[in-house]
C-alpha cells in the first residue's frame, strides 16, 4: 500500500499511466474487433440458406427430389414390372376370351355337321328299305326311322336330289348321262336344261354345308 504522504517519483508516475493507457487501448480494440465480428457473421451465414455446389452455384428446385427417384427401392422397380406383367397377360386373356366366343358358333355347327355326317350310312339303309317296302306303314321299324328323320332334320339336315329337277353341279353328281323319256310323268316337258331322270343315291346338306352330293343319273331335253 502506497503511503499518501510519501513524496511521488515523476518517472514511475509516468510509466504508470503509459501502462493504464496502454490498456485500455487494447480494450477499446478487442472491443472493434468482436463488433467486427458480429457483423460479419450474418453475411458469412447467407449463402446456407440455399443449399450451394461444389462450383457456387444454387441447386436448381426438385434436383435432390431427382436424385432421390433415380435411387428407387428394388421393391418399386419389382412392383412396376409386375404390373406391366399383369396388364399384359390381361389383354392377352381379353383377345382369347374375345376369340373363343367369335369361334365358338363355328365349332358347335361343325360338331353338328360331323355327328349328322357319321350318320349318313345309317339313312341310307333305310332309304333302300323304304324302296324294297321293308317299312311299312305301321310297323315299329319305320315308326324308328321317322322319328330318326324327324330328329335329324331339326338339327338342320336335309335330303337333296329329287327326280326331275335341274342338274346342279353344287349338289349333284352325274354317274350316267342317258336318253330323255318323255313319257316319263316325273320329268318336267317344259324343261330346257341338263334334268335329273334318275336319283341312285340321295345326297344330304346342312345349311350351306353339302355333307354329300347326291349322285344321280342326268338327260338333256329334246
Amino acid at each position: 500500500m502506497t503511503d499518501p504522504n510519501q513524496p511521488i517519483d515523476p518517472d514511475v508516475s509516468a510509466q504508470s499511466a503509459g501502462a493504464t493507457s496502454g490498456a485500455e487501448e487494447q480494450v477499446v480494440e478487442a472491443e472493434v474487433v468482436d463488433e467486427a465480428a458480429a457483423d460479419a457473421a450474418p453475411e458469412s451465414a447467407t449463402p446456407a440458406d440455399g443449399a450451394t455446389g461444389a462450383d457456387g452455384a444454387t441447386p436448381a428446385p426438385g434436383e435432390g427430389e431427382a436424385a432421390g427417384d433415380a435411387e428407387a427401392h428394388p421393391d418399386t422397380a419389382r412392383a412396376d414390372q409386375l404390373q406391366d406383367d399383369y396388364l399384359r397377360l390381361q389383354a392377352e386373356y381379353v383377345n382369347y376370351k374375345r376369340r373363343v366366343d367369335r369361334d365358338l358358333p363355328v365349332h358347335k355347327e361343325r360338331a353338328v355337321h360331323d355327328l349328322l355326317e357319321s350318320l349318313l350310312p345309317v339313312l341310307d339303309e333305310i332309304h333302300l328299305a323304304e324302296q324294297h317296302g321293308d317299312l311299312p306303314e305301321g310297323s315299329p321299324f319305320r315308326a324308328i326311322a321317322d322319328k330318326l328323320e324327324q330328329v335329324l332334320t331339326k338339327q338342320g339336315l336335309e335330303r337333296v336330289g329329287v327326280k326331275g329337277e335341274a342338274f346342279d353341279p353344287n349338289v349333284h353328281e352325274a354317274l350316267m348321262h342317258g336318253a330323255w323319256d318323255a313319257s316319263d310323268p316325273e320329268l318336267p316337258s317344259d324343261a330346257t336344261a341338263t334334268t335329273v331322270v334318275t336319283v341312285l343315291q340321295p345326297g344330304y346338306r346342312a345349311g350351306e354345308r353339302v355333307l354329300r352330293a347326291a349322285r344321280v343319273a342326268v338327260a338333256d331335253p329334246q
